[in-house]
């Protein structure tokens, strides 16, 4: 199985990111070892979706990253009213 994952960081960034062991890379997020991530103090996983391929993952992915930060927070929070009028501008 493959995930994709948002980190909310230092409570201001979304951060969007790909892995087959979300535990792990989290770990390593926390732990200052991924260059996107290792210059913010505080990150927090804060939703996660799970797919059978990596190919759909990195689809799924590659949308999430072109998101504005008003719906990351939208899917995260999961405000599904919100994300659908987003999505309509």
């Amino acid at each position: 199985m493959y995930y994709i994952y948002i980190l909310l960081c230092d409570k201001a960034f979304f951060y969007v990111g790909i892995t087959n062991d979300v535990d792990k890379r989290l770990r390593q997020h926390i732990k200052k070892k991924s260059p996107h991530t290792k210059r913010y103090n505080d990150i927090e996983l804060v939703y996660k979706e799970e797919y059978k391929t990596r190919l759909e993952a990195e689809t799924r992915e590659k949308q999430l990253k072109g998101w504005s930060k008003a719906k990351k927070k939208a899917l995260v929070e999961r405000n599904i009213n919100l994300l659908k009028e987003l999505s309509k501008s």
